[in-house]
């Protein structure tokens, strides 16, 4: 049995969690559209995690829409006393898949209140506020308003702690100035690693950085140099592109999401995949050199002009 134990572990608001987590997208449909194939499956992917020791499980109410809460409701409630529980508001989705802003104050609390009763809580751990200018992009544009009604259900005590998804430095240091921040998740991943200055920042002010995509998405990293290095170690790609974010900074907390038991045990074993200096050095130069291939294709069952973002 891995033990993510070595991965480490990082505050995530008042709560400190393990650095490597699992986010439920891939519980729900194709596209994350819809009902899972197998909800028993769904069920026990869930539950492996959990007896694993992840007591940090990312969500959405708008990933289904509702379906991916109610699994994590069915298969763990009552929740472990350290589990903390992500979620994200700030879209929805249109009876075609298609994935639309929801930013007014009706929208936001009408997802708060959605969250809340599909998990079955009182009180939602960490609300990730989604940047919807771009679905597939940060973009940058005034996050005041939806910000500063997420601030308001807070002081009501309906939201412990606020984060920010899909934004760019500039929205992150504007958004500090209307609630504190505890985490941001964003687009970042061996190859894709633009916010490199964001992340230090972030780690000197205690705050988490949770990249999205961390193997590639729906296309995995594939590169020679992640090749020989996995083979290296006898490892796979994928343990070694997560090994490589847990030792790019303290504060880097990983979501790596699958419907499969057996993959979600592979990517846990990554906490225990050391990497050499000459290893990480060898990592680095993907960004650079432009060695991977990565490409963010339409998922099965999503229209091409609303392919699936990276939310």
């Amino acid at each position: 049995m891995s033990n993510i134990h070595q991965s480490g572990t990082f505050p995530l608001g008042e709560r400190t969690v393990k650095r490597l987590g699992y986010g439920v997208m891939q519980l729900a449909g194709p596209g994350v559209f819809g009902p899972p194939k197998d909800h028993a499956a769904a069920l026990a992917v869930l539950r492996e995690a959990v007896a694993r020791g992840v007591n940090h499980i990312d969500t959405s109410d708008f990933y289904g829409p509702h379906v991916t809460n109610r699994i994590i409701r069915a298969a763990l409630h009552p929740y472990p006393d350290d589990l903390v529980i992500v979620t994200k508001i700030g879209a929805k989705r249109g009876k075609d898949g298609s994935w639309l802003p929801a930013f007014s104050r009706e929208d936001l609390t009408q997802a708060v209140h959605d969250n809340l009763r599909n998990l079955r809580v009182d009180v939602l751990d960490v609300v990730n506020l989604r940047s919807m200018f771009d679905p597939h992009h940060p973009v940058e544009g005034s996050l005041e308003a939806p910000l500063t009604v997420l601030a308001d259900l807070q002081r009501q005590g309906l939201v412990r702690h606020i984060g920010l998804s899909n934004v760019t430095a500039k929205q992150v240091a504007d958004g500090r100035r209307i609630a504190p921040i505890v985490c941001v998740q964003n687009h970042y991943n061996l190859a894709h690693r633009e916010d490199d200055a964001l992340i230090d920042d972030l780690a000197r002010d205690g705050a988490a950085y949770v990249p999205f995509f961390p193997l590639g998405g729906f296309t995995p990293l594939q590169s020679s140099s992640l090749s020989a290095v996995a083979a290296r170690l006898g490892a796979t790609p994928m343990q070694v592109a997560l090994a490589w974010l847990l030792r790019r900074a303290p504060n880097i907390l990983l979501i790596p999401g699958t419907s499969s038991v057996a993959h979600m045990r592979e990517n846990l074993a990554a906490a225990e995949c050391v990497l050499a200096d000459d290893a990480i050095k060898e990592l680095d130069s993907m960004a650079s050199i432009g060695s991977v291939r990565l490409t963010n294709v339409i998922p099965r069952g999503a229209r091409a002009d609303n392919r699936a973002p990276r939310i």
